[in-house]
């Protein structure tokens, strides 16, 4: 019996376990929502050296980019020990919403500053693609009108090409005919 009831314990779910003590049920923890581009970053405070390198950022972008291309400086964000990214907005046609990153570091005890990575990322404000839809559901009837006016279409050049072809082999044919000097003598000695 004793087993039983360390048994139903272990396996009561935190609600029954919070009804049966009488305080009510155990509210659901929030689920995050995965944002669109940047990763889960770590929390903390970034390290100083790295935090303060926002040139150093800015001219490794430039690598890879136009200085036009490369707006103001939007934060700096620890990733861990001496790892910080460097954010800047993109002024790059095409990807409105987007940031420049560079992810920089440094080794224990130094101030030389090193590159990690380098890119752009799509944010909160960039404009992605829409859920993916399946074929079946997202082709109105219009779009079928146009594809069978297409069908025909290929179907009549088809046709066309075919009537030609036929015509090319005739001509060839007789053209043969009147070329071949054998065909000709035993058409005259019959």
């Amino acid at each position: 019996m004793a087993s039983e009831d360390a048994r139903a314990a272990v396996t009561a779910t935190p609600t029954a376990a919070a009804d049966t003590a009488g305080t009510g049920p155990v509210p659901k923890p929030a689920v995050a929502k995965r944002r669109a581009g940047v990763p889960v970053w770590r929390t903390g405070k970034p390290d100083a050296v790295l935090a303060a390198a926002v040139d150093v950022a800015r001219d490794a972008i430039t690598t890879i980019a136009q200085p036009g291309e490369i707006g103001a400086h939007i934060g700096a964000r620890s990733e861990g020990d001496r790892l910080v990214t460097h954010l800047f907005e993109s002024r790059l046609p095409g990807y409105v919403g987007w940031q420049w990153f560079a992810v920089i570091t440094r080794n224990s005890r130094s101030k030389v500053v090193t590159v990690s990575e380098l890119g752009l990322l799509p944010s909160e404000d960039s404009i992605l693609a829409p859920e993916w839809v399946p074929w079946a559901e997202r082709v109105r009837p219009e779009d079928q009108a146009a594809g069978e006016e297409a069908e025909e279409a290929v179907a009549v050049a088809v046709a066309g090409d075919a009537d030609e072809s036929e015509a090319y082999d005739d001509a060839d044919e007789t053209e043969a005919d009147a070329d071949d000097p054998d065909d000709a003598s035993v058409t005259e000695a019959d």
